[in-house]
């Protein structure tokens, strides 16, 4: 399998800020607070060895958290010499903690370890990075860490101390060398973005010069370029990710692009109808594989293993889909960032947590070469893509639909008789939400079915049905997710409906966690 273009490449005369990551499953919110400046940054793998030059629109570096200890013998490998940049730089928790054991500061083990809300306190002269900030109030920040800095390196000052004493931010004092021992890119740091922005703009100098919008006209001009004369062929799903991609391609090379949308069996109700109506001008396939799919999925209840079959599943009906075609050299999907980061570690160390079946679960033998164009973005980035392309807004905002589709949401095994009862739950939720107003305010919501049985009365007679999870959370970006406090009568009601209309759902439950420590979708 050979794997397209990076989006970097045509970046080049944009200001760009390098982030290293040392595996934090935060490191994308850096990036994310980053873009939101307008900004382009990249995630690079802190185990690339430095380039002999740094390039002249590189403004800044960000070493990010991670789970390895600097004082153990796991800690990934380190190219020293990126300290040597001609560009501010910033340690963020591990990242902190490498700036202070490499110029001589000591770094230990702590007896008792930080996770969460904290309270930190600025010393009286905190510098630049703190400037404007006021030092007679604490601030509320989000901590993660095990080791800390006990003594600050030579040359470094203590800028501000956790309630337990601890060094929770340092800087240089003859260079722009930052340390925060705690996280400003997650929402629960007060102020965090105010920091990240004092970094980025006053102290990088960054001007902000990048946009979805120019991300868009860029990349369709790299498209025209590269792909020239070749076909492409554009797994449409109808979700905003593929749909942007699909609208690129339709404007970089016109007729050279197929759209197919495969019908899986495992897709919502009416999802098939409306993909036909609104891309029916982009040379539009739609295949019918519902019985592959789900012959396939019988009997199998591992939630990855169930990926993986549907990933390999889609190119094999890309690939037959393409004999029909002249000559195919190109696979384009509507991969986003946080698929990348969830699924393999392409970019960086971070933890693997879930296969995304556009990039976990596909074929080594693939036929075609991988083009993703919004690898690099996240889903508000993408939507605000969408809106630059002119997609309609009902394609645009969208909720996120996993690829997989009912699959994750149908825990155990996934049936035809289990899929309709699912269907049917699910169709009641968004209805319901729809009428109350909350489906743009919303990120997700959605039904889940469980593979479990309870007793219940229904007309005097005893019945022994699954039970059905309703979920909804709020979210920017699909990394950390907020359970939204629905309105009672709201959840009465769909209780009710799903229990009165829904024969095969004799009890309905209301999922509350967040995410971490649960995932949005459940598998």
């Amino acid at each position: 399998m050979v794997m397209g273009w990076a989006s970097s490449e045509w970046l080049v005369q944009h200001q760009t800020l390098w982030i290293l990551d040392f595996g934090s499953q935060y490191t994308q919110l850096i990036a994310r607070r980053v873009r939101e400046l307008g900004v382009y940054c990249e995630i690079r793998p802190c185990t690339d060895a430095a380039p002999d030059s740094f390039p002249e629109n590189l403004v800044g570096l960000v070493l990010s958290g991670g789970p390895a200890s600097v004082l153990g013998d796991d800690a990934p490998d380190f190219d020293m010499r990126w300290l040597d940049c001609d560009v501010p730089i910033l340690g963020v928790c591990y990242g902190m903690q490498l700036l202070a054991k490499h110029h001589g500061g000591e770094v230990v083990r702590g007896v008792s370890r930080e996770y969460g809300l904290a309270h930190v306190f600025l010393e009286p002269d905190p510098g630049p990075l703190f400037q404007d900030f006021t030092t007679d109030d604490h601030r509320i920040v989000w901590m993660s860490h095990g080791d800390h800095v006990e003594q600050a390196p030579p040359g470094f000052q203590v800028c501000a101390r956790s309630a337990s004493g601890i060094v929770a931010a340092m800087q240089a004092k003859d260079a722009p060398v930052y340390g925060l021992q705690f996280h400003p890119e997650v929402t629960h740091s007060r102020h965090g973005k105010a920091l990240v922005a004092r970094f980025v703009v006053d102290i990088c100098g960054a001007r902000g010069d990048w946009t979805p919008g120019v991300f868009v006209e860029e990349h369709i001009a790299q498209l025209r370029e590269q792909l020239g004369d070749d076909h492409v062929i554009c797994g449409l799903s109808g979700g905003v990710d593929s749909s942007v991609v699909a609208a690129m391609l339709h404007q970089a090379i016109g007729e050279n692009l197929t759209c197919i949308f495969v019908d899986n069996g495992l897709l919502r109700e009416g999802e098939a109808e409306q993909v036909r109506a609104e891309f029916q001008d982009f040379n539009l396939i739609v295949s019918d594989a519902s019985d592959l799919f789900l012959d396939a999925l019988l009997g199998v209840t591992e939630p990855e293993k169930k990926r993986k079959i549907i990933g390999e599943l889609f190119i094999r009906v890309f690939e037959q889909e393409a004999r029909n075609l002249p000559a195919v050299k190109w696979l384009a999907q509507g991969t986003l960032y946080p698929d990348v980061i969830e699924s393999v570690s392409v970019r960086g160390p971070s933890a693997t947590i879930k296969s995304h079946h556009n990039v976990g679960g596909l074929p080594d033998d693939m036929q075609f070469k991988l083009i993703e164009p919004l690898r690099e973005l996240f889903k508000d980035e993408a939507r605000a893509a969408g809106e630059a392309l002119g997609l309609s807004a009902q394609r645009v905002w969208r909720q996120p639909f996993p690829g997989p589709g009912f699959a994750v949401r149908c825990l155990g095994e996934v049936t035809r008789e289990r899929l309709v009862h699912l269907r049917k739950a699910d169709a009641i939720v968004r209805e319901e939400i729809k009428n109350a107003g909350l489906e743009r305010e919303i990120w997700q919501s959605f039904c889940v079915l469980l593979p479990v049985r309870s007793v219940g009365v229904m007309g005097d007679e005893r019945t022994y049905e699954e039970a059905c999870a309703i979920r909804a959370v709020y979210s920017h970006d699909g990394m950390t997710a907020d359970v939204v406090p629905l309105p009672w009568p709201l959840l009465q009601r769909m209780s009710s409906r799903i229990i009165n209309e829904v024969r095969g759902i004799n009890r309905v439950a209301y999922d509350i966690s967040s995410k971490p420590p649960g995932t949005i979708e459940w598998e």
